[in-house]
């Protein structure tokens, strides 16, 4: 989910109406297995005092941070800092669009 935040999901929005563009599935650009790849899944035994069976949540927390380190990665390889998600190649090439 981070890595599709991070270079590909976005939502197309019609500048004339408001109109969203890309409105299902069928043309909303998401990561599939073979663009991701393989992932280390750590797990810990400390239990979350706050929740009822100590159980930890693995969702949405997780994927805050990797856009950023994404976004870090590509301007310690490029020198290009790109703050608009997602970070397309287009923004790489064009100045004005990601700086």
């Amino acid at each position: 989910m981070g890595l599709g935040l991070a270079l590909m999901e976005e939502t197309q929005v019609d500048p004339r109406n408001g109109r969203i563009m890309n409105p299902s599935l069928s043309e909303y650009h998401v990561p599939v297995h073979m663009d991701v790849p393989d992932i280390d899944v750590i797990w810990t035994d400390i239990p979350d005092p706050h929740a009822p069976m100590g159980a930890r949540g693995v969702g949405e927390i997780g994927i805050t941070g990797t856009g950023a380190a994404v976004a870090n990665a590509i301007y310690n390889a490029t020198g290009r800092r790109i703050r608009d998600l997602p970070i397309t190649l287009d923004k790489l090439l064009v100045p004005s669009l990601g700086s």
